[in-house]
């Protein structure tokens, strides 16, 4: 009944908590949040000798513990995913709609001091599988006086661990990067000796902090140096973890009390995530253990280095700052290269739902357009696209072509807009008083010209300028203009085509150059692309990829929808090499992308020829892995990579080398084989069995059938698909009303209830062609319905009588 409400207990065990991290619920209704984080619901801790079944008797549900709400000390518990903690709330919800909901792990902060001010969750883990959990409508209170349920493990539903990192709220991350030898120590007692480094930040506003009128500003002596006495604040919010470029520390962890060894040729980042960045330095502690130091015995501090917010103000840069001993004496120097990773500011961001991690196994061997249909600027002509590269029909070319994704450089013009382009600098064309047949070139860097100007001028790509000679004579058709804008792209491109979003971004070269000067500022261009690619993405699948590591990771950290793909150069002769290690290999690139949480890399083809084996320990880390490069460009090279296991391959000439034998995306694929799947169980209403006699009540109007089928748009890849998707299944039963599905032992094949309605069946259908059959087509669709064969009619195109339908 509309209005009704019942009570609902949530039970969440939860193992390795730290110290002042909270357990939070969210879920699609304003009594949980509505999918915000900073208006979710806390969760207490129960305590061990508390008789659990007489907690919920109260009337008020709230379990009073000597803590209560407020953030509590690391428990002494194993941390094994069997043993933690239980967390708990009773809530009063309503009983007439379907409730969704996540569980996260948060440490609060405050605005300011002042009693009222908002609060802020900094999200450190949370739960992302593609189905929430959910409880369903006219389900009654899970709990009773005699017995309460058994609780939930944090990141354990529909049979799977899935637990991410959460993303920047309203904090701010530094990393600091020591590789290629940082430290050099002055003193000959101090040559060759292993040195440990501490990053500890520091509050440098000591008595007027709003942290500290609100968090008393708690003294961080332990953590300095018995030679450091002064008394200096700690952040009342700041997290360091470190971690290291090597196969067994390539993930963040916790730093320990004295900091972690500097080894030769290590790369070794520490990342500090503070609250106010402009007020927070950083104490550097350097120490050397004893030759004759026996077990357990504390090193020797030798120094200290302090880094200033003042030299932190760009996004990206490279420090050297003196290592200053206890009798503040120069014993030696660090250098450093810094990134500092900054929310994306007023964004209204969602738990809903989250794709940084997701790729489903059957997306294997994906075709990926290479600049859309392809390079158009190579050294042989026969070699290159017959489409200018990069443009609105040079993408929509290889779709038609079959290309399951294309592949795009996007960058800012100088009115800070994204446009679609490869090269940093073009070519304009100037006119000579007395040779007018004779063509000069000039170049200029694309961030210098306006998008209006880009528009109107005749520019020419590099290859043309140096040749003399242009390659195309389109400048009348619309879709052939170069610098296409991002949105532009996102909104004409057809919507089952996956985007390979490439972020161009100058890289320092190995010998301390770098491919463009004067930079806009590296958050600044990053939010611009993310906001634009959010808000008109829709639901196509898309990724973000860049050859540069740190952007990867601040595109991993700025935004908790798309996944993102580290692309590398790898070991080869073809191109000058990068000055970070992180690009230089696949095994390092490999380690990066554990250590920022993403979803892949995407290598040099000539790696993987080189030594087909990478693949395997790629996949077997938990990874995906593209490949792109010239030696793509070959029917036979592409097969070869797609039966090592690939899961993509990007290059030129989709129209040529595409085997396909339908020219279609897989993500089309899926949106019909979902749909197939919904028209099935409409149909099965009327041709399963006796139930069909005896029908339900109605459940719903056609309004609130197709708002249910627009909630399982993940399934079916669009929302477009899912409106015609209505149309249909109403059309098959007949009326203005929706019927549920009878209990027909539906969906047996995954262990699912059979008692379900048809918008929710389409959520699990995706769940159950990969253990049915072909891993990318389930068994035929009627016996995962009704366990025999029926009859039911086919998508448009396939059955006329379904056409009248539409």
């Amino acid at each position: 009944m509309k209005g009704s409400e019942r009570d609902w207990i949530f039970r969440i065990q939860v193992s390795g908590l730290e110290k002042n991290e909270c357990v939070y619920v969210v879920g699609n209704l304003p009594e949980l949040g509505a999918w915000n984080h900073n208006q979710a619901i806390q969760l207490s801790k129960e305590q061990d000798d508390v008789d659990t079944s007489a907690l919920w008797r109260n009337s008020s549900g709230q379990f009073s513990s000597e803590n209560g709400h407020e953030p509590f000390e690391r428990n002494s518990y194993d941390d094994s995913e069997e043993s933690g903690p239980i967390f708990s709330q009773k809530l009063s919800l309503p009983t007439d709609v379907d409730i969704e909901f996540r569980y996260f792990i948060a440490v609060i902060c405050q605005s300011n001091g002042t009693k009222n001010s908002a609060r802020t969750l900094i999200i450190r883990r949370w739960e992302t599988h593609m189905d929430p959990r959910i409880i369903r409508k006219n389900t009654s209170s899970n709990f009773s006086e005699d017995n309460v349920p058994d609780p939930d493990k944090f990141g354990y539903h529909n049979g799977y661990r899935k637990v991410e990192r959460g993303w920047l709220t309203d904090e701010t991350v530094i990393q600091f990067k020591l590789f290629n030898n940082p430290i050099k120590l002055w003193k000959n007692r101090l040559q060759n000796r292993k040195v440990f480094i501490k990053m500890t930040p520091v509050n440098l506003v000591r008595h007027n902090s709003l942290e500290l009128q609100q968090y008393g500003g708690d003294c961080v002596d332990d953590s300095l140096s018995i030679d450091t006495q002064d008394i200096v604040d700690q952040p009342a919010f700041s997290i360091t973890e470190v971690a290291v470029m090597n196969d067994e520390e390539n993930q963040f962890k916790y730093q320990e009390q004295f900091g972690r060894a500097y080894n030769d040729d290590e790369f070794l980042i520490f990342s500090v995530a503070v609250r106010y960045p402009e007020i927070i330095a950083y104490l550097v502690d350097f120490y050397v253990y004893s030759s004759r130091s026996f077990p357990g015995e504390p090193p020797n501090h030798i120094g200290f280095s302090y880094i200033l917010p003042s030299t932190l103000q760009a996004s990206v840069g490279l420090l050297t700052v003196p290592i200053t001993s206890s009798k503040h004496r120069p014993i030696g120097q660090l250098t450093v290269e810094y990134v500092a990773i900054k929310p994306i500011p007023d964004y209204p961001w969602d738990m809903s739902i989250s794709y940084a991690k997701h790729w489903e196994q059957r997306w294997s061997g994906l075709d990926v357009g290479h600049r859309g249909l392809g390079t158009s600027f190579k050294f042989e002509m026969k070699n290159c696209a017959n489409v200018r590269e990069n443009t609105v029909a040079s993408l929509k070319t290889a779709a038609h072509h079959g290309a399951d994704m294309v592949e795009f450089d996007v960058q800012l013009s100088k009115d800070m807009i994204p446009v679609i382009y490869h090269d940093f600098y073009v070519s304009i064309s100037l006119k000579r008083k007395k040779q007018i047949e004779a063509m000069d070139m000039l170049e200029i860097p694309v961030k210098d010209l306006t998008l209006e100007q880009l528009h109107l001028l005749k520019v020419y790509h590099l290859a043309e300028a140096r040749e003399k000679n242009p390659r195309f004579f389109d400048e009348d058709l619309e879709d052939h203009q170069p610098f296409p804008t991002l949105q532009t792209v996102l909104q004409e491109l057809e919507q089952h085509v996956g985007c390979n979003i490439e972020i161009k971004w100058t890289m320092q070269l190995k010998d301390g150059t770098f491919e463009l000067n004067h930079p806009f500022d590296l958050n600044t261009y990053l939010d611009i692309i993310i906001k634009v690619t959010l808000e008109y993405g829709g639901d196509r699948k898309i990724l973000f990829s860049s050859f540069n590591p740190d952007i990867c990771a601040m595109i991993r950290l700025k935004q908790n929808k798309y996944p993102v793909v580290f692309l590398t150069q790898g070991i080869t002769a073809k191109y000058p090499t990068y000055h970070d290690p992180r690009c230089q290999s696949i095994p390092m690139a490999m380690r990066h992308a554990l250590a920022a949480d993403i979803l892949g890399i995407n290598v040099h083809t000539e790696d993987i020829l080189r030594d087909s084996s990478h693949v395997k320990v790629v996949k077997d880390a938990g990874l995906i892995i593209f490949c792109w490069g010239d030696d793509n460009n070959d029917k036979d090279t592409i097969q070869h990579l797609k039966k090592l296991g690939l899961h993509g391959v990007i290059y030129d000439k989709m129209d040529e080398f595409n085997g396909k034998e339908v020219k279609e995306s897989i993500f089309l694929v899926d949106a019909r084989e979902s749909q197939k799947a919904l028209i099935a169980l409409a149909h099965c209403n009327q041709t399963c069995g006796p139930q069909q006699q005896t029908l339900p009540d109605p459940i719903s109007t056609k309004k609130d059938y197709v708002f249910e089928l627009e909630k399982a748009r993940n399934s079916i890849a669009a929302a477009s698909t899912a409106t015609s998707l209505a149309s249909l299944a109403n059309c098959s039963l007949g009326g203005d009303t929706i019927y549920p599905v009878p209990n027909a032992n539906l969906l047996n094949c995954c262990g699912r209830p059979g008692d379900r309605e048809i918008g929710d069946l389409a959520k699990d259908f995706s769940v159950c062609a990969k253990t049915c059959g072909h891993p990318s087509k389930p068994r035929n669709v009627s016996e995962l319905v009704c366990g025999e064969p029926i009859t039911f009619p086919e998508i448009p195109g396939e059955d006329e009588s379904a056409k009248d339908c539409l």
